[in-house]
């Protein structure tokens, strides 16, 4: 009889506002197919740890893998895994991941980590557990793409494995974390938001993105069959009446999104996405009409720089005249244009913060709807960059504010420090001052308040009209600093902050 090995799946906690843990449904699906397997939540689980071990107390389970973004899912990840460690030291415990592919070493510096598998992960994970599960020694280990590991105490990087493209037969289980309503949210697109990926990866290699990191320039449109599979599953079947779509990048060419859309149009379900401004700017009216009749309510562009030379400088693709182009277009065909920006990059720190604020206030002129994500630019590790790109473009060294070369962490503890995690984050870097570091805090005040974001549903109305009303005066002549009586309404109106809460 063949062995079905059984493999216990952990989403770390990570968020207050639970949603579908897709990367872990799309391995049980894998997963399911050579064996077994068991998802905790740590974001419906709050207890984490406890819901683990009782979890693994229940039944026998060969490995535990483990999802990380990176960041604040860390700290819970390392706890769970030294719990099992101690409780079930014969247990295997795999991390998987953007935060083990982007930091492998890192990963296996810990005792408490066995096996990082890198990329994907779908393929790399049956084999490697079915592998565990058999008892099967260094050269079955040795043949498994997209797995690393250690031999003698010494760490091996297996070949990494070929991008694949989706399987349009998978279904996802969405039996296996219990009641749907607990991952069917309120937003401003509706009232039970499912979030959804249809497609992964990017063509594009910007330096800085980890999903660049991670895939190298590919990436996957679902068949569109299993896209209508699924979505109609959500709202049919599960009560879903809008999606957030957290594809890497919805809109790639055209020709391929055109089914797509067709398919969403007529199961007009309000949606929220990831686009380029280059793509929007691409679409013919034709598509447009389509975008309309599909319910498309915002999508999430990355301008991130007024700069063309640091644009071109980070392999963004696209140019600041498309982002005002795309800020307009997007106006006169109802979608409201979410455009995030990386401020005080390593170099020229203060002048392209000061810039980036009245290319922000230049795109509220031409679209006023437009809302906007502030973010600081913390660039990947030149280790971290997919095998592919490292080497090819080096950057400067980094250097801290008092002028010391930036030294990242070693270890997965040392990435659970403040700093880190908030560099992890984009939230802080080194080589802020704190007089920037205030200056930024204090326009992001202002601008927020000033344009109060429609996806508060939280917020009373007359209470965000207030708030815009009091910082008017404060964005109308520039006067950012010390916005002490924003900061008291603050306190009691406490207005969303998207790029921390989410969609």
């Amino acid at each position: 009889m063949t062995y079905r090995p059984n493999t216990l799946l952990v989403n770390p906690t990570v968020t207050t506002n639970p949603r579908f843990p897709l990367a872990l449904l799309n391995l049980a699906a894998t997963l399911d197919r050579f064996g077994d397997s068991h998802i905790v939540d740590g974001n419906i689980d709050r207890d984490l740890v406890s819901a683990t071990l009782a979890a693994a107390g229940k039944q026998h389970f060969d490995s535990v893998g483990i999802g990380i973004m990176g960041g604040p899912q860390v700290a819970p990840a390392i706890a769970v895994s030294k719990a099992i460690r101690e409780r079930y030291p014969s247990m295997s415990i795999i991390w998987g991941g953007y935060f083990p592919t982007l930091y492998t070493d890192t990963t296996l510096a810990a005792p408490y980590v066995d096996y990082a598998v890198r990329g994907q992960g779908d393929e790399s994970l049956v084999e490697l557990v079915s592998a565990l599960g058999r008892g099967g020694g260094d050269d079955a280990l040795a043949k498994i793409g997209g797995v690393s590991w250690r031999r003698h105490g010494e760490i091996v990087h297996n070949p990494s494995r070929s991008f694949h493209r989706d399987d349009a037969a998978l279904v996802l289980p969405y039996e296996k974390v219990g009641n749907p309503d607990k991952y069917l949210g309120k937003t401003f697109l509706g009232h039970r938001t499912a979030a959804h990926q249809a497609s992964i990866g990017c063509r594009f290699r910007c330096t800085f993105c980890g999903v660049a990191a991670m895939f190298g320039g590919a990436t996957s449109l679902p068949p569109t069959e299993r896209l209508e599979r699924e979505l109609s599953y959500l709202k049919y079947e599960l009560g879903a009446d809008s999606i957030l779509f957290y594809d890497h990048n919805f809109f790639d060419r055209e020709k391929d999104m055109i089914p797509m859309l067709k398919i969403m149009a007529k199961l007009e379900m309000p949606w929220w996405c990831f686009a380029r401004a280059d793509a929007l700017l691409n679409l013919s009216e034709s598509t447009w009409e389509l975008v309309r009749k599909s319910k498309l309510r915002m999508a999430y562009i990355g301008a991130e720089s007024p700069s063309g030379a640091m644009l071109k400088e980070i392999r963004k693709g696209t140019r600041p005249d498309q982002t005002l182009a795309v800020a307009e277009l997007c106006q006169r065909h109802g979608v409201i244009p979410e455009f995030s920006f990386m401020l005080a990059p390593p170099v020229n720190t203060e002048q392209e913060t000061e810039l980036t604020f009245e290319f922000i206030r230049e795109l509220k002129r031409i679209n006023p709807a437009s809302e906007i994500i502030t973010y600081i630019y913390t660039p990947l590790p030149e280790g971290s960059k997919h095998e592919k790109d490292r080497g090819k473009r080096e950057s400067m060294p980094l250097l801290d504010v008092n002028g010391e070369l930036v030294v990242f962490p070693s270890t997965p503890d040392e990435w659970t420090e403040r700093k880190w995690v908030d560099y992890a984050c984009h939230a802080d870097a080194p080589w802020l001052t704190d007089k920037l570091r205030k200056r930024i805090y204090d326009f992001v005040t202002v601008l927020r308040c000033r344009f109060p974001t429609v996806q508060d549903q939280r917020a009373p109305h007359w209470a965000k009209r207030g708030m815009s009303a009091m910082a008017s005066w404060r964005y109308r002549h520039r006067r950012y600093n010390h916005p002490w009586e924003l900061n008291i309404a603050n306190r009691f109106v406490q207005l969303r902050k998207p790029q921390i809460t989410g969609a």
